[in-house]
């Protein structure tokens, strides 16, 4: 008797690696696929959506006759800077929130409250207090981040097993050596995980941040792509954030694999 084919779709099951290496390649040619039919056809404007060979033609010569890679290497000290400063905060806030109610009362209405506010309005009073250098840019990419993250960390402290916790106390540790040797490595796991998730928002911002008295940076070179009307321009510093962007998550991805090996699944 003939075994039974596997479905393509399974609920919950974990797809192989080829199939993974296959779809991931199959959204990336359907995705361009359609962008040059509708190129081809005039089904946009040419001004306002340049064919895709025409965008990486101008990133190729952006890169190499423009002095391109100069930006986009002041963009990614700026976003790893913010990102450091950000979490050097956040993770050990994070952490005592997770692990001490107390501590968590005290600062948790305040971090809720700032989760609210869009860090694009803080641009005119940074400027204030700033001027026009690296620190309002930042600044910016620092608060449009660090209150997520401390919200993230916390949460994962707290799912960390209580019987964990109780077994150290029992055996009569103490609470820094708890939280030290216990908790800390316990939600480590999740907070490399938050910080792969919040990296991305970072990214998010940079162009904000970039745009206000910037001559520098992926964001500034788009702004004035755009007072030329040159799309093609725009469009190659969205890929290069977006081909960024994803390196850094695969970075992530590896480290989290590498550094915690004993939670991959058989």
């Amino acid at each position: 008797m003939s075994a039974r084919p596997t479905p393509f779709l399974q609920l919950r099951k974990p797809v192989s690696r080829r199939q993974k290496l296959l779809s991931a390649l199959a959204i990336w040619v359907l995705f361009f696929g359609i962008w040059i039919v509708a190129s081809a056809s005039g089904l946009v404007n040419p001004l306002l959506v340049p064919a895709p060979q025409q965008v990486f033609a101008t990133t190729f010569d952006l890169f190499f006759s423009r002095g391109f890679g100069s930006d986009v290497l002041i963009s990614i000290s700026r976003v790893l800077i913010a990102f450091a400063l950000a979490s050097a905060v956040a993770v050990p806030l994070g952490v005592m929130m997770g692990s001490f109610p107390a501590i968590e009362a005290f600062f948790a209405p305040f971090v809720s409250a700032w989760r609210y506010l869009p860090a694009p309005s803080f641009i005119p009073i940074l400027l204030m207090w700033f001027g026009t250098g690296e620190a309002p840019k930042l600044a910016l990419l620092f608060l449009g981040v660090i209150f997520f993250l401390i919200t993230l960390i916390m949460d994962h402290t707290k799912n960390v097993r209580e019987e964990l916790v109780e077994t150290a106390l029992t055996l009569g540790a103490p609470r820094h050596k708890v939280v030290a040797r216990v908790i800390f490595p316990a939600v480590l796991p999740d907070i490399v995980t938050a910080m792969r998730q919040m990296l991305a928002m970072t990214w998010t911002y940079l162009v904000i941040a970039e745009i206000v008295a910037s001559t520098t940076g992926i964001g500034a070179m788009m702004m004035r792509a755009r007072r030329f009307l040159n799309t093609d321009e725009i469009l190659s510093g969205i890929v290069v954030i977006g081909v960024l962007g994803l390196l850094f998550d695969l970075t992530f991805s590896a480290l989290h694999r590498w550094a915690f090996p004993y939670l991959r699944k058989a």
